[in-house]
């Protein structure tokens, strides 16, 4: 990969009608998200006492958040590429398909949709609470954090192979899928010691409402490390120079 593909751009870059859908698809999508994903543990504590940390409980975050990160993926996909994650628009930034503005842009748009989301979950279910990502007994920041890095490098490295490569062809078809099986596997790995959030912004939003900030770092650090070692190792070791392009829609 070559360090001038890293492109700043700039200020007025943001307020073009294509960038403002592009925010707004991400906002959409990452309110869809959240609002199915927080929502249905919130659901299943309430029907099951505070049941989201057994077995029972996590096979059902992990299919709500895939079965949600595939819708808002797919609807998002043709106006913004359909990040739904600051982390995978940090990964496609280090690899040159996006400007560091456009890419702010994202990231404060997806945040807001998380906290919109969690707000609205909290009116809508007569104030129940709102649980922000934490660390199981045992399970120091650290650990946390190589959690996040492995997690995320899977995703962002599933996202550049099904998505991103231009010699992707007829599988880019079945991207939204293939990152939704990975992200719903890495909830079953890692949920029961850190939430197995990917995703800094699913974690914003319910930090914010519940005004928690434990630990809170790790759930940025480790998603983006884990994105910009994956941009890296696939830019460098599997597309080529000469079949890079730049993605229009990224």
């Amino acid at each position: 990969m070559q360090i001038w593909r890293i492109a700043i751009g700039n200020s007025a870059e943001v307020g073009q009608p294509d960038a403002l859908k592009a925010g707004l698809a991400e906002f959409i999508s990452m309110l869809i998200f959240v609002f199915a994903g927080e929502g249905s543990g919130m659901a299943f504590n309430f029907v099951m006492s505070d049941g989201s940390m057994t077995p029972a409980g996590l096979i059902q975050a992990s299919l709500a958040h895939a079965f949600a990160l595939f819708v808002a993926v797919s609807v998002a996909a043709n106006v913004s590429g359909g990040h739904v994650n600051p982390a995978v628009t940090f990964g496609a930034f280090v690899g040159g398909h996006i400007t560091l503005s456009r890419s702010v842009l994202y990231w404060v748009t997806q945040c807001l949709g998380s906290v919109v989301a969690c707000l609205l979950l909290k009116f809508a279910s007569g104030g129940q609470t709102i649980s922000a990502f934490s660390l199981s007994s045992g399970v120091s920041s650290w650990n946390a954090l190589v959690f996040g890095i492995v997690m995320t490098f899977g995703l962002v490295y599933t996202l550049y192979a099904t998505a991103i490569d231009p010699k992707k062809g007829n599988i880019g078809i079945v991207a939204p899928l293939a990152i939704n099986f990975v992200v719903g596997a890495n909830i079953l790995a890692g949920g029961a010691f850190d939430g197995a959030s990917m995703n800094p912004a699913v974690s914003f939003g319910p930090a914010i409402v519940s005004w928690t900030s434990d630990n809170h770092w790790v759930y940025w650090l480790g998603p983006f490390l884990g994105a910009s070692i994956a941009a890296l190792v696939y830019e460098v070791l599997f597309i080529s120079r000469d079949a890079y392009e730049q993605l229009p829609s990224v």
